[in-house]
Protein backbone atom coordinates (compact mmCIF):
# COMPACT_ATOMS: atom_id res chain seq x y z
CA UNK A 1 0.00 0.00 0.00
CA UNK A 2 1.32 3.51 -0.37
CA UNK A 3 1.48 5.35 2.75
CA UNK A 4 1.65 9.29 2.67
CA UNK A 5 2.68 10.37 6.33
CA UNK A 6 2.54 14.07 6.75
CA UNK A 7 4.35 15.95 9.84
CA UNK A 8 1.77 18.75 10.79
CA UNK A 9 4.20 20.72 13.29
CA UNK A 10 4.45 24.19 13.18
CA UNK A 11 5.92 24.58 15.86
CA UNK A 12 9.70 26.35 15.77
CA UNK A 13 10.29 27.21 19.07
CA UNK A 14 13.00 27.41 20.25
CA UNK A 15 14.24 25.76 17.00
CA UNK A 16 12.44 23.57 14.20
CA UNK A 17 12.64 19.50 15.50
CA UNK A 18 13.18 16.76 13.00
CA UNK A 19 9.89 14.47 12.86
CA UNK A 20 11.27 11.81 14.48
CA UNK A 21 8.27 9.38 16.03
CA UNK A 22 6.65 10.14 12.12
CA UNK A 23 9.96 8.81 10.26
CA UNK A 24 9.95 5.63 12.57
CA UNK A 25 6.85 4.75 11.75
CA UNK A 26 7.73 5.23 8.11
CA UNK A 27 11.06 3.28 8.65
CA UNK A 28 8.65 0.18 10.20
CA UNK A 29 6.07 0.60 7.40
CA UNK A 30 8.42 0.70 4.48
CA UNK A 31 10.05 -2.68 6.21
CA UNK A 32 6.61 -4.16 6.02
CA UNK A 33 6.70 -3.43 2.39
CA UNK A 34 4.63 -0.06 2.37
CA UNK A 35 5.72 2.47 -0.11
CA UNK A 36 5.99 5.39 2.01
CA UNK A 37 6.18 9.05 1.47
CA UNK A 38 6.68 11.77 4.13
CA UNK A 39 5.84 15.53 4.27
CA UNK A 40 6.62 18.02 6.65
CA UNK A 41 3.85 21.37 6.62
CA UNK A 42 7.13 23.29 7.60
CA UNK A 43 9.28 22.23 4.91
CA UNK A 44 5.91 23.12 2.80
CA UNK A 45 5.93 26.72 4.34
CA UNK A 46 2.54 25.44 6.22
CA UNK A 47 1.30 26.02 2.89
CA UNK A 48 -2.19 23.76 2.40
CA UNK A 49 -1.69 24.02 -1.66
CA UNK A 50 1.39 22.73 -1.54
CA UNK A 51 0.64 19.56 0.78
CA UNK A 52 -2.69 18.76 -1.32
CA UNK A 53 -0.50 19.06 -4.79
CA UNK A 54 1.88 16.17 -2.47
CA UNK A 55 -1.53 13.95 -1.98
CA UNK A 56 -1.96 14.43 -5.51
CA UNK A 57 1.16 13.33 -7.17
CA UNK A 58 1.26 10.31 -4.66
CA UNK A 59 -1.84 9.63 -4.73
CA UNK A 60 -1.97 7.00 -1.57
CA UNK A 61 -4.13 4.45 -0.45
CA UNK A 62 -3.59 5.49 3.34
CA UNK A 63 -2.63 9.36 4.78
CA UNK A 64 -1.06 9.17 8.12
CA UNK A 65 -0.66 12.52 9.78
CA UNK A 66 1.28 12.76 12.91
CA UNK A 67 0.13 15.36 15.83
CA UNK A 68 3.51 16.39 18.00
CA UNK A 69 1.66 19.49 19.70
CA UNK A 70 -1.30 20.52 20.14
CA UNK A 71 -0.65 24.02 21.27
CA UNK A 72 2.71 26.20 22.41
CA UNK A 73 2.43 26.15 25.76
CA UNK A 74 2.96 29.40 26.00
CA UNK A 75 0.03 31.24 28.45
CA UNK A 76 1.64 34.33 26.95
CA UNK A 77 1.47 33.64 23.46
CA UNK A 78 -1.15 30.75 23.36
CA UNK A 79 -1.45 29.07 19.94
CA UNK A 80 -3.77 26.39 19.09
CA UNK A 81 -2.67 23.88 16.38
CA UNK A 82 -5.29 21.23 16.20
CA UNK A 83 -7.32 23.96 13.51
CA UNK A 84 -4.25 23.35 11.28
CA UNK A 85 -4.91 19.31 11.29
CA UNK A 86 -8.21 19.74 10.95
CA UNK A 87 -8.25 22.11 7.71
CA UNK A 88 -5.11 19.13 7.05
CA UNK A 89 -8.21 16.68 7.40
CA UNK A 90 -10.79 18.54 4.74
CA UNK A 91 -8.06 19.48 2.39
CA UNK A 92 -6.92 16.07 1.86
CA UNK A 93 -10.38 14.89 1.49
CA UNK A 94 -11.16 17.34 -1.08
CA UNK A 95 -8.68 15.67 -3.43
CA UNK A 96 -8.31 12.06 -2.16
CA UNK A 97 -10.82 9.00 -0.74
CA UNK A 98 -7.89 7.36 1.35
CA UNK A 99 -8.81 6.55 4.74
CA UNK A 100 -6.93 9.39 7.59
CA UNK A 101 -5.40 8.38 10.15
CA UNK A 102 -4.15 10.52 13.06
CA UNK A 103 -0.92 9.47 15.71
CA UNK A 104 1.78 11.24 17.51
CA UNK A 105 2.49 12.50 20.83
CA UNK A 106 0.31 15.68 21.20
CA UNK A 107 -2.56 13.02 19.28
CA UNK A 108 -2.21 9.95 22.38
CA UNK A 109 -2.73 13.27 25.02
CA UNK A 110 -6.17 13.89 24.08
CA UNK A 111 -6.83 11.36 21.24
CA UNK A 112 -10.75 11.02 21.55
CA UNK A 113 -11.35 15.10 21.67
CA UNK A 114 -8.64 15.57 18.72
CA UNK A 115 -10.17 12.72 16.75
CA UNK A 116 -13.63 14.32 17.45
CA UNK A 117 -12.06 17.78 16.54
CA UNK A 118 -10.30 16.84 12.91
CA UNK A 119 -13.25 14.61 11.63
CA UNK A 120 -10.37 11.90 10.58
CA UNK A 121 -11.50 8.25 10.35
CA UNK A 122 -9.12 6.78 12.82
CA UNK A 123 -6.39 7.41 15.26
CA UNK A 124 -3.13 5.63 16.65
CA UNK A 125 -3.41 6.18 20.81
CA UNK A 126 0.37 5.48 21.60
CA UNK A 127 3.57 3.95 20.09
CA UNK A 128 2.99 3.93 16.36
CA UNK A 129 4.76 1.42 14.66
CA UNK A 130 3.07 -1.84 15.46
CA UNK A 131 -0.61 -0.46 15.26
CA UNK A 132 0.34 1.31 11.87
CA UNK A 133 1.84 -1.28 10.11
CA UNK A 134 -1.22 -3.90 11.21
CA UNK A 135 -3.39 -0.80 10.33
CA UNK A 136 -2.11 -0.55 6.84
CA UNK A 137 -1.44 -4.51 6.41
CA UNK A 138 -5.26 -4.94 6.96
CA UNK A 139 -6.08 -1.60 4.77
CA UNK A 140 -4.77 -3.18 1.97
CA UNK A 141 -6.91 -5.92 1.87
CA UNK A 142 -9.75 -3.49 2.50
CA UNK A 143 -10.46 -4.60 6.28
CA UNK A 144 -10.62 -1.68 8.82
CA UNK A 145 -11.11 -1.75 12.35
CA UNK A 146 -14.61 -0.88 13.95
CA UNK A 147 -13.27 1.51 16.81
CA UNK A 148 -11.59 4.79 15.75
CA UNK A 149 -9.70 4.67 17.98
CA UNK A 150 -6.49 2.06 18.07
CA UNK A 151 -4.24 1.10 20.97
CA UNK A 152 -2.54 1.52 23.10
CA UNK A 153 -0.44 -1.53 22.23
CA UNK A 154 1.86 -3.63 24.38
CA UNK A 155 5.38 -1.09 25.06
CA UNK A 156 7.93 -2.10 22.45
CA UNK A 157 11.10 -2.87 24.04
CA UNK A 158 14.21 -1.51 23.84
CA UNK A 159 15.39 -3.94 21.29
CA UNK A 160 12.77 -3.54 19.11
CA UNK A 161 12.57 0.11 18.74
CA UNK A 162 14.20 0.90 15.26
CA UNK A 163 15.61 3.35 13.44
CA UNK A 164 13.95 6.65 11.82
CA UNK A 165 13.98 6.70 8.26
CA UNK A 166 15.74 9.97 7.91
CA UNK A 167 13.74 11.20 4.44
CA UNK A 168 16.83 13.03 2.34
CA UNK A 169 14.43 16.44 1.40
CA UNK A 170 13.38 16.12 4.85
CA UNK A 171 16.91 16.31 6.58
CA UNK A 172 17.93 18.62 4.22
CA UNK A 173 15.51 21.14 4.98
CA UNK A 174 16.29 20.52 8.65
CA UNK A 175 20.07 21.28 8.24
CA UNK A 176 18.97 24.39 6.48
CA UNK A 177 16.63 25.25 9.74
CA UNK A 178 20.06 25.21 12.05
CA UNK A 179 21.49 21.67 10.86
CA UNK A 180 20.12 19.72 14.02
CA UNK A 181 18.68 16.14 14.01
CA UNK A 182 17.00 13.98 16.21
CA UNK A 183 17.65 10.87 17.51
CA UNK A 184 16.27 8.78 20.28
CA UNK A 185 18.30 6.66 22.49
CA UNK A 186 15.27 5.29 24.93
CA UNK A 187 11.73 5.05 25.41
CA UNK A 188 10.33 5.43 29.08
CA UNK A 189 10.42 8.26 32.03
CA UNK A 190 10.90 6.65 35.57
CA UNK A 191 10.24 10.31 37.09
CA UNK A 192 7.18 12.00 39.20
CA UNK A 193 7.09 15.52 37.70
CA UNK A 194 3.02 16.54 38.22
CA UNK A 195 2.43 18.22 35.18
CA UNK A 196 4.39 15.84 32.79
CA UNK A 197 2.79 13.83 30.23
CA UNK A 198 6.24 11.56 29.23
CA UNK A 199 5.28 8.55 31.64
CA UNK A 200 2.11 8.69 30.38
CA UNK A 201 3.16 8.51 26.94
CA UNK A 202 6.39 6.18 26.91
CA UNK A 203 5.88 4.63 30.55
CA UNK A 204 7.56 4.75 34.28
CA UNK A 205 10.42 2.07 32.77
CA UNK A 206 13.18 2.80 30.29
CA UNK A 207 13.57 1.06 27.58
CA UNK A 208 17.10 1.45 26.10
CA UNK A 209 17.76 1.20 22.40
CA UNK A 210 20.76 -1.14 21.45
CA UNK A 211 23.86 1.63 22.02
CA UNK A 212 25.26 0.21 18.56
CA UNK A 213 22.55 0.82 16.54
CA UNK A 214 22.23 4.42 18.24
CA UNK A 215 25.82 5.06 17.09
CA UNK A 216 25.11 3.87 13.45
CA UNK A 217 22.23 6.43 13.31
CA UNK A 218 24.41 9.26 14.50
CA UNK A 219 27.41 8.09 11.64
CA UNK A 220 24.03 7.75 8.90
CA UNK A 221 23.42 11.38 9.78
CA UNK A 222 26.80 12.48 10.06
CA UNK A 223 28.34 10.90 6.83
CA UNK A 224 25.12 10.60 4.26
CA UNK A 225 22.90 13.63 5.50
CA UNK A 226 26.03 16.05 6.35
CA UNK A 227 24.39 16.39 9.83
CA UNK A 228 26.20 18.81 12.01
CA UNK A 229 24.36 18.68 15.47
CA UNK A 230 22.64 16.09 17.04
CA UNK A 231 19.30 16.53 19.27
CA UNK A 232 19.06 13.65 21.64
CA UNK A 233 15.12 13.56 22.49
CA UNK A 234 14.84 11.55 25.23
CA UNK A 235 12.97 12.78 28.14
CA UNK A 236 16.09 12.76 30.46
CA UNK A 237 19.69 12.45 28.73
CA UNK A 238 21.53 11.65 31.71
CA UNK A 239 19.24 8.56 33.11
CA UNK A 240 19.48 7.50 36.51
CA UNK A 241 20.75 3.49 35.36
CA UNK A 242 23.26 4.63 33.73
CA UNK A 243 21.83 3.87 29.78
CA UNK A 244 23.61 7.65 28.49
CA UNK A 245 27.01 6.34 29.24
CA UNK A 246 26.59 3.50 27.36
CA UNK A 247 25.94 5.56 24.31
CA UNK A 248 28.64 7.92 25.21
CA UNK A 249 31.21 4.91 25.59
CA UNK A 250 29.94 3.67 22.11
CA UNK A 251 30.67 6.82 20.57
CA UNK A 252 34.12 6.75 22.15
CA UNK A 253 35.10 3.54 21.21
CA UNK A 254 34.29 4.31 17.71
CA UNK A 255 35.67 7.63 17.68
CA UNK A 256 32.20 9.45 16.69
CA UNK A 257 32.71 12.95 17.42
CA UNK A 258 29.88 15.32 16.68
CA UNK A 259 28.45 18.40 18.39
CA UNK A 260 25.09 17.44 20.10
CA UNK A 261 22.80 18.68 23.10
CA UNK A 262 19.62 17.26 25.08
CA UNK A 263 17.24 17.34 28.24
CA UNK A 264 19.71 16.67 31.21
CA UNK A 265 18.66 16.80 34.97
CA UNK A 266 21.07 17.91 37.85
CA UNK A 267 22.45 15.07 39.71
CA UNK A 268 24.58 12.44 38.93
CA UNK A 269 26.92 13.60 36.34
CA UNK A 270 30.88 14.05 37.53
CA UNK A 271 33.69 16.14 35.92
CA UNK A 272 35.28 12.87 34.35
CA UNK A 273 31.58 11.69 33.25
CA UNK A 274 30.84 15.52 31.29
CA UNK A 275 34.49 15.24 30.15
CA UNK A 276 33.62 12.28 28.55
CA UNK A 277 30.60 13.32 27.51
CA UNK A 278 32.34 16.72 26.19
CA UNK A 279 34.78 14.15 23.64
CA UNK A 280 32.34 12.66 21.97
CA UNK A 281 30.69 16.12 21.01
CA UNK A 282 28.82 17.33 24.01
CA UNK A 283 28.17 21.18 23.95
CA UNK A 284 25.12 22.39 24.57
CA UNK A 285 22.05 21.18 27.47
CA UNK A 286 18.67 21.85 27.82
CA UNK A 287 18.18 21.64 31.42
CA UNK A 288 14.83 21.15 33.16
CA UNK A 289 15.29 23.09 36.39
CA UNK A 290 11.58 23.63 36.14
CA UNK A 291 11.30 25.56 39.63
CA UNK A 292 12.94 28.14 40.97
CA UNK A 293 13.31 27.55 44.83
CA UNK A 294 13.12 24.46 47.21
CA UNK A 295 9.43 24.66 48.23
CA UNK A 296 8.37 24.55 44.38
CA UNK A 297 10.71 21.97 43.25
CA UNK A 298 9.00 19.79 45.94
CA UNK A 299 5.79 20.66 44.73
CA UNK A 300 6.60 20.33 40.77
CA UNK A 301 7.83 16.15 42.22
CA UNK A 302 11.37 17.29 41.83
CA UNK A 303 13.78 15.13 42.92
CA UNK A 304 16.53 17.47 43.74
CA UNK A 305 16.86 20.91 45.28
CA UNK A 306 17.83 24.40 43.65
CA UNK A 307 21.62 23.48 45.25
CA UNK A 308 21.46 20.55 42.77
CA UNK A 309 20.50 23.10 39.88
CA UNK A 310 23.59 25.91 40.88
CA UNK A 311 26.03 22.50 40.70
CA UNK A 312 24.72 21.27 37.39
CA UNK A 313 25.46 24.48 36.12
CA UNK A 314 28.55 25.31 37.55
CA UNK A 315 29.54 21.91 36.46
CA UNK A 316 28.62 22.30 32.76
CA UNK A 317 30.01 25.73 33.17
CA UNK A 318 33.50 24.69 34.04
CA UNK A 319 33.08 22.06 30.88
CA UNK A 320 32.84 24.86 28.40
CA UNK A 321 29.07 23.57 27.79
CA UNK A 322 26.18 26.20 26.70
CA UNK A 323 23.96 25.71 29.61
CA UNK A 324 19.84 26.61 29.27
CA UNK A 325 17.53 26.07 32.19
CA UNK A 326 13.66 26.13 31.61
CA UNK A 327 11.54 27.43 34.77
CA UNK A 328 7.80 27.75 35.09
CA UNK A 329 6.19 29.96 37.84
CA UNK A 330 2.80 29.43 39.57
CA UNK A 331 2.82 26.09 40.18
CA UNK A 332 0.98 24.53 42.98
CA UNK A 333 1.67 26.52 46.51
CA UNK A 334 2.80 29.17 44.83
CA UNK A 335 3.35 32.30 46.78
CA UNK A 336 4.69 36.08 46.24
CA UNK A 337 7.28 34.95 48.37
CA UNK A 338 8.28 31.80 46.49
CA UNK A 339 7.96 33.34 43.10
CA UNK A 340 10.48 36.21 44.58
CA UNK A 341 12.53 34.09 46.15
CA UNK A 342 12.45 31.86 42.58
CA UNK A 343 14.01 35.55 40.77
CA UNK A 344 16.26 35.75 43.17
CA UNK A 345 17.54 31.85 42.74
CA UNK A 346 17.45 32.79 38.93
CA UNK A 347 19.38 35.82 38.47
CA UNK A 348 22.24 33.95 41.00
CA UNK A 349 22.54 31.43 37.79
CA UNK A 350 26.10 32.36 36.41
CA UNK A 351 26.92 31.50 32.20
CA UNK A 352 23.65 30.46 31.41
CA UNK A 353 20.25 31.52 29.59
CA UNK A 354 17.21 31.18 31.35
CA UNK A 355 13.72 30.56 29.54
CA UNK A 356 10.22 31.49 31.67
CA UNK A 357 6.93 30.42 31.82
CA UNK A 358 3.77 32.07 33.24
CA UNK A 359 1.33 29.40 34.23
CA UNK A 360 1.47 25.13 34.07
CA UNK A 361 -0.53 23.92 30.68
CA UNK A 362 -2.55 21.39 32.33
CA UNK A 363 -3.35 17.87 30.73
CA UNK A 364 -5.44 15.04 31.40
CA UNK A 365 -4.40 11.68 33.74
CA UNK A 366 -1.59 13.99 34.95
CA UNK A 367 -0.91 14.82 39.28
CA UNK A 368 -1.46 18.56 38.20
CA UNK A 369 -4.47 18.01 36.84
CA UNK A 370 -6.24 16.19 39.62
CA UNK A 371 -5.11 18.70 41.92
CA UNK A 372 -6.62 21.21 39.47
CA UNK A 373 -9.85 19.54 40.25
CA UNK A 374 -9.15 19.43 43.71
CA UNK A 375 -8.76 22.71 44.06
CA UNK A 376 -11.20 24.23 42.04
CA UNK A 377 -9.09 25.71 38.89
CA UNK A 378 -10.90 23.50 37.02
CA UNK A 379 -13.93 21.57 37.22
CA UNK A 380 -12.66 18.09 35.37
CA UNK A 381 -10.42 16.97 32.67
CA UNK A 382 -13.03 16.86 30.05
CA UNK A 383 -12.09 19.89 28.42
CA UNK A 384 -8.65 20.27 27.85
CA UNK A 385 -8.01 20.21 24.16
CA UNK A 386 -8.50 24.39 24.21
CA UNK A 387 -5.59 25.25 25.90
CA UNK A 388 -6.01 25.34 29.82
CA UNK A 389 -2.89 26.98 32.46
CA UNK A 390 -2.40 26.02 36.17
CA UNK A 391 -1.77 29.41 38.38
CA UNK A 392 -1.94 28.84 41.77
CA UNK A 393 -5.22 29.86 43.71
CA UNK A 394 -4.79 33.12 45.25
CA UNK A 395 -1.40 34.07 43.09
CA UNK A 396 -2.93 36.95 41.21
CA UNK A 397 -2.04 36.49 37.56
CA UNK A 398 -1.84 39.84 37.00
CA UNK A 399 0.99 40.46 39.78
CA UNK A 400 3.01 37.80 38.62
CA UNK A 401 3.51 38.65 34.78
CA UNK A 402 4.54 42.20 35.95
CA UNK A 403 6.88 41.12 38.24
CA UNK A 404 8.23 38.51 36.04
CA UNK A 405 8.28 41.23 33.53
CA UNK A 406 10.10 43.70 35.66
CA UNK A 407 12.41 41.43 37.12
CA UNK A 408 13.87 39.77 33.91
CA UNK A 409 12.94 43.45 31.17
CA UNK A 410 16.66 44.11 31.53
CA UNK A 411 18.53 40.83 31.62
CA UNK A 412 19.61 39.32 28.64
CA UNK A 413 19.82 36.00 28.79
CA UNK A 414 16.86 35.83 30.88
CA UNK A 415 13.62 35.31 28.58
CA UNK A 416 10.31 36.31 29.60
CA UNK A 417 8.20 35.38 27.46
CA UNK A 418 10.05 31.98 26.64
CA UNK A 419 9.40 33.13 22.95
CA UNK A 420 10.59 36.86 22.62
CA UNK A 421 13.86 35.99 20.91
CA UNK A 422 12.44 33.22 18.56
CA UNK A 423 12.15 35.52 15.32
CA UNK A 424 15.90 36.79 15.52
CA UNK A 425 16.98 32.80 16.29
CA UNK A 426 15.23 31.86 13.40
CA UNK A 427 16.33 34.44 11.52
CA UNK A 428 20.06 33.30 12.18
CA UNK A 429 19.20 29.74 11.55
CA UNK A 430 18.25 31.14 7.66
CA UNK A 431 21.53 32.71 7.33
CA UNK A 432 23.27 29.45 7.96
CA UNK A 433 23.93 29.48 11.51
CA UNK A 434 24.16 25.78 12.96
CA UNK A 435 22.67 24.80 16.22
CA UNK A 436 20.33 25.69 18.95
CA UNK A 437 21.44 29.32 19.14
CA UNK A 438 20.10 30.48 22.20
CA UNK A 439 23.48 29.91 23.35
CA UNK A 440 24.50 33.43 21.35
CA UNK A 441 22.72 34.49 24.58
CA UNK A 442 25.76 33.87 27.19
CA UNK A 443 26.80 36.19 29.13
CA UNK A 444 30.13 38.16 28.19
CA UNK A 445 31.44 34.89 26.06
CA UNK A 446 30.44 32.93 23.46
CA UNK A 447 31.04 29.10 24.07
CA UNK A 448 31.91 27.55 20.90
CA UNK A 449 32.93 29.41 17.17
CA UNK A 450 30.43 29.63 15.02
CA UNK A 451 29.80 26.65 11.87
CA UNK A 452 28.14 28.05 9.01
CA UNK A 453 26.75 25.20 5.81
CA UNK A 454 26.91 26.47 2.60
CA UNK A 455 23.41 26.22 1.10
Amino acid sequence: MKVLMISSNVTLSPYPIYPLGMSMVAAALTQAGHTVHQVDFLQQDTSMEAMVREVEAFNPGMVGISVRNIDNVNLMNSQYYIHNVKNMVEAIRSVSDAKIVLGGAGFSLIPDLILEETGADFGVVGEGETLMVAFANNADQGIFPQERLLGPSAPMSGETIGSALYDEQLTEYYLHSGNIASIQTKRGCAHHCVYCTYPLLEGPHLRRRDPAKVVDDIELLRDKHKTRYIFFVDSVFNDDQGAYLEVVDEMLARGVTIPWTGFIKPGGLTDEIVERMKATGFAAAEVGSDAACDAMLRRMGKSFSFGDIVECNDLLGRHGIATSHFFMFGGPGETEQTVREGIANILSLKKCVVFIFMGIRLLPNTPLAKIAIREGVIASEKDMLQPVYYIAPGLDKTWLEQTLTAAFADVRHCLFPPDSMDNSLQVLHKLGYTGPMWDLLLPKEKTRKRARHER
